[in-house]
């Protein structure tokens, strides 16, 4: 029985044409290129997430694997839906990102717009102690930048 298996695991390895690894954090990713019994190619997708149970000396490593097989008939719209989802994820974060731009920008503004009301209001304020008389209206002049994306 044991020789089966390690014939088995031979079959496995040889039938690898191309394989990578990415490394992400307890994660690994690999991407296996394989063929089968009628020499087609396809794709296996492994997760490999590393698990520690128990705490000190007690403490237990095993990896918990997940498999996608992916064949060609499915590359183009597998390809196709994953674009996708990506491209949602990106647009979400970009306007997230914008926002809190526009956010910290809006804030800016506020705080340059009240440092311009002191400053014109203390100009005000020295022109009554030196005794001069205002004439007429008091306009004040107010620039709110529009921000740049």
């Amino acid at each position: 029985m044991e020789d089966l298996k390690k014939k088995g695991a031979d079959m496995n390895d040889k039938e690898i044409v191309f394989s990578k690894s990415i490394k992400a954090g307890k994660r690994i990713y690999y991407l296996d290129v394989k063929k089968n019994r009628k020499d087609e190619m396809f794709l296996a997708i492994t997760e490999s997430k590393k698990v520690v149970t128990g705490e000190g000396e007690d403490a237990q490593v095993s990896f918990e694997k997940h498999k996608i097989f992916l064949y060609r008939e499915d590359f183009e719209k597998f390809m196709n839906g994953l674009n996708e989802a990506i491209n949602f994820i990106n647009q979400k974060e970009m306007l997230e990102v914008i926002g809190d731009m526009n956010a910290k920008a809006d804030a800016e503004n506020v705080i340059d717009a009240d440092a311009n009301i002191e400053g014109a209001l203390e100009a005000i304020a020295e022109m009554n102690e030196k005794g001069m008389e205002l004439d007429g209206e008091i306009k004040i002049d107010i620039d709110f930048e529009e921000p740049t994306l």
